[in-house]
């Protein structure tokens, strides 16, 4: 199994989260879009224990299972894409998880978040 992995769901993961530990081991690829790494280090910066969190973070990265995910030209279509259906269906939701959506979109990944509005995109496969 591959998938791309949320923000809360690291979070999950990192806590201890029965179901996140088991998905994050069975899974054979691990993919971290660039948002979900910038939120990750964004949120270290404002708590107290930024250096432990890096460094896990740094070591979750060194896995050979682990890839981040970047943008390219491919995933700004598929953003302006899911940007212009979510205006349409008038169901918003934060410009960082659209940058998400579009990589699992991109790369035919199923998204593991806990956030219900990637419910309002139904071409999104959720674990």
């Amino acid at each position: 199994m591959r998938l791309a992995l949320d923000t809360n769901r690291y979070v999950d993961f990192c806590r201890g989260d029965p179901a996140a530990v088991a998905h994050m081991q069975e899974a054979e690829r691990i993919f971290l879009p660039f948002v979900t790494l910038a939120e990750l280090r964004a949120g270290f910066l404002c708590g107290t224990k930024a250096r432990q969190n890096e460094r896990v973070l740094t070591r979750f990265l060194n896995s050979p299972r682990v890839r981040v995910l970047f943008p390219d030209d491919q995933t700004i279509h598929h953003y302006a894409r899911l940007f212009q259906q979510l205006r349409q269906q008038a169901t918003p939701i934060p410009t960082n998880d659209i940058w998400i959506a579009a990589l699992v979109l991109q790369h035919d990944l199923p998204l593991y978040a806990r956030d219900r509005h990637f419910d309002h995109l139904p071409q999104l496969v959720r674990l």
